[in-house]
């Protein structure tokens, strides 16, 4: 797979409700949550696009773009067609988008080379993230050809991923982990408590 033509897209537009407040911007041992994402994906891609409604911070870098979500309420399928669109927009040649979470600290290189290595695009135009029998829907490479489809969708009330990316045909890609979850993500302040707890056990 040419990682030039992939565009990485980190989807903060989240209401992060649950959480009471930003949660890309909360801080784990120091460090904002969307810059964990960040610092583990900026060197495979020649931009990362960071997707959110909210003036956020991020760790800066030539390769990092902001936009708002062409429309707020229409959750991670918004900020993928968001991507797409700002793809068309800008004349960018990317023919792909690999698309992230920020609230997930535990996510490596290691594992995004892993779902990379075992794609096979001629099966689908879209890929999700598997393991331990759990989707994770926003760990994901999305073809540019599904752009007027999900638009379409979007504009008839469709808003859940999975039923979406069921409806177009996706293929798996299964991970399987031992120990500490890469997927981890954090909804709460509890989570975030637990998160600070694995960060602590790592250090011992």
């Amino acid at each position: 797979m040419d990682h030039n033509n992939i565009l990485g897209v980190v989807l903060a537009g989240g209401k992060s409700q649950r959480f009471g407040e930003d949660k890309s911007q909360a801080k784990l041992h120091g460090k904002i949550l969307i810059d964990y994402i960040i610092s583990e994906i900026i060197d495979q891609f020649n931009e990362v696009l960071i997707v959110t409604n909210n003036n956020i911070k991020f760790q800066k870098s030539d390769k990092i773009s902001k936009t708002n979500d062409l429309k707020e309420g229409l959750g991670p399928l918004g900020g993928v067609l968001t991507a797409m669109r700002w793809i068309k927009d800008q004349n960018k040649s990317y023919k792909w988008i690999s698309t992230f979470p920020s609230d997930t600290p535990f996510f490596t290189n290691e594992e995004l080379q892993f779902f990379y290595k075992k794609i096979d695009i001629q099966k689908s135009k879209l890929f999700f993230i598997k393991n331990n029998k759990t989707r994770h829907n926003i760990f994901g490479l999305w073809s540019i050809d599904l752009m007027d489809k999900l638009e379409s969708d979007l504009q008839k009330g469709e808003r859940k991923v999975e039923v979406w990316a069921d409806s177009v045909g996706v293929e798996m890609i299964n991970f399987d982990f031992e120990n500490k979850d890469p997927f981890f993500n954090i909804n709460t302040k509890k989570d975030l408590e637990i998160a600070h707890n694995m960060k602590k056990n790592d250090k011992l």
